[in-house]
């Protein structure tokens, strides 16, 4: 089969689209011939060596959409010839992948091909930090970092579609300020023009926002504190700045305040089972036309390192996606 393999860290020149041959799979997974697959940024610190430890040489991607070919002999709930999202094994950059039955979703003929690849990343990670590890209720703040790039946008229609009462976005720039609101946030702020603490405590009469979503770490996470409401939950789930913050004990007891890490990647390797709920959510979602995930480019599985170019360009909004079949 055709595949994409980095064959060494660093740019996206180090990809190279070859042969590989068609990977085997064990009684527990299931054979995908694949027809798309997202690029996601973890892809492009994976080639970098910045995350994972996939032995060179390996193929990149998180997911994979398609239909499956064959199942392993112990598979109950999947069978051969449904169209699915995955979370593969060993990278989604190819014509084939080898997934396991807990981490492969069947999808109903209504979800597009190309909406079926844009989400899987991007919208189970935004349910899992709303739903299950920030317990957002109705009638809650939210208040959403990096909120127009893709978890960004996606957590903005989910909080709503999850009852928050009022939803705050942070960018870095006013050209991405439109993003946000386009993907139905309330207020955005950009942080290079006005203090967002200041302005997040304007907006809701000095209590704070009940749910912060963190994705940027260092300063970023430490000034959250000082606009998380009493009882409110800060789920820091990245650092795109690079930086580490510092939270103080002394924050957190008197205000019942919490402090949550989640990271999806350690989910899918060490409890699957916490996704199957989530997917049932999201993809009735889909399904239903409630939950709009913005595609921006599609590329073919042959110009991935052009894909990768595209994504670290930063000029890309909404998912870039690679067709594997024509």
């Amino acid at each position: 089969m055709k595949a994409v393999l980095v064959t060494e860290l660093g740019g996206p020149e180090k990809m190279i689209y070859t042969d590989v041959e068609l990977p085997a799979i064990s009684p527990t997974q299931v054979l995908i011939r694949v027809d798309m697959a997202s690029v996601n940024f973890a892809d492009i610190k994976s080639r970098y060596g910045k995350k994972g430890a996939a032995k060179l040489p390996f193929i990149p991607g998180l997911d994979a959409t398609g239909v499956i070919e064959a199942i392993g002999s112990e598979v109950k709930g999947l069978q051969v010839g449904q169209r699915v999202i995955a979370f593969p094994a060993n990278g989604s950059y190819a014509e084939y992948v080898a997934a396991e039955e807990a981490l492969t979703f069947a999808i109903p003929e209504q979800i597009s091909t190309e909406t079926a690849a844009a989400c899987p990343v991007v919208s189970f990670t935004s349910y899992q930090l709303l739903a299950k590890v920030g317990r957002l209720a109705k009638g809650e703040t939210v208040l959403i970092h990096a909120a127009a790039g893709g978890i960004g946008t996606t957590a903005i229609q989910l909080a709503k579609l999850l009852g928050a009462g009022r939803v705050i976005g942070t960018v870095g720039s006013s050209a991405k300020a439109e993003v946000a609101l386009q993907a139905g946030a309330d207020y955005v702020i950009c942080h290079d023009k006005e203090d967002f603490v200041e302005k997040v405590r304007e907006l809701t009469d000095g209590a704070g926002a009940d749910v912060i979503l963190d994705s940027i770490s260092g300063q970023m996470s430490e000034r959250s504190m000082e606009c998380l409401a009493w009882y409110g939950r800060l789920v820091h789930f990245g650092n795109a700045s690079g930086e580490i913050g510092q939270i103080r004990t002394l924050d957190l007891h008197a205000s019942c305040r919490s402090v949550l890490g989640f990271s999806f990647g350690t989910t899918r390797k060490l409890r699957p089972q916490l996704l199957q709920d989530t997917a049932r959510q999201v993809i009735g979602y889909l399904a239903e036309g409630k939950l709009d995930i913005k595609i921006g480019k599609l590329f073919s599985l042959e110009e991935a390192a052009s894909a990768h170019a595209w994504v670290e360009s930063r000029q890309s909004t909404g998912k870039v996606l690679l067709k594997v079949r024509p």
